[in-house]
């Protein structure tokens, strides 16, 4: 059942998604798009977790049906938000600095990286695995999440390269086309990757 709980953590996850996107848009507002979005910014944080609160309880009802659409629409929430604190972080950081390139680039993205981690680890394990009364030692528990995610990050990476750059772009499809449909293919298999690593090494049943 939708629990008050996943509600609560629905609009919490959407609040955090749309705030998450002001530094990015920030850093990016010499874009037409970038601009039009913060004009409507404001709107943001009113609608958007009204709307993954509604997209998640449209997963829970199909989930009681089949099990696992719900634990993957939780997942799949959770990856957004991941991948908004790590841009959300690393946008704030040049933000902040105005720095953009040089040493520092690498400091920064890796501390975007370390917080994202963090975000990912505490989400799926509390709401998507719904794993607080594991017993499981937590360095332990923490040490194969990371695994776990570096390796999904390979094969994303992985992945893609080889769709780009090994295999080749078919004739008619422009490169920028092609570029994204690599990264498609390798979001997809990494993060099947790390939902199954996760379910079933990281939080499993005991």
């Amino acid at each position: 059942m939708f629990s008050k709980k996943d509600g609560l953590f629905s609009l919490v996850l959407g609040e955090m998604v749309a705030w998450l996107m002001l530094p990015i848009l920030k850093n990016l507002k010499s874009s037409a798009l970038a601009d039009n979005l913060l004009v409507y910014f404001w709107l943001w944080p009113a609608f958007l977790p009204l709307i993954v609160l509604a997209g998640l309880f449209m997963a829970n009802l199909i989930g009681r049906k089949i099990k696992l659409v719900w634990q993957i629409g939780k997942f799949g929430a959770v990856g957004v938000l991941n991948t908004l604190v790590d841009w959300g972080v690393l946008n704030l950081l040049i933000f902040l600095t105005s720095v953009a390139s040089g040493y520092l680039y690498p400091v920064f993205k890796a501390i975007s990286f370390v917080v994202a981690l963090l975000n990912s680890y505490v989400w799926n394990k509390f709401w998507t695995f719904d794993r607080q009364e594991q017993q499981q030692k937590v360095g332990r528990e923490f040490l194969q999440f990371t695994i776990i995610s570096l390796i999904g990050f390979a094969v994303n990476v992985g992945t893609a390269t080889l769709i780009v750059n090994v295999l080749g772009r078919p004739a008619g499809v422009s490169a920028n086309l092609w570029a994204n449909a690599g990264a498609l293919a390798g979001s997809i298999l990494g993060m099947t990757w790390n939902f199954l690593g996760y379910k079933l090494v990281v939080f499993k049943n005991k």
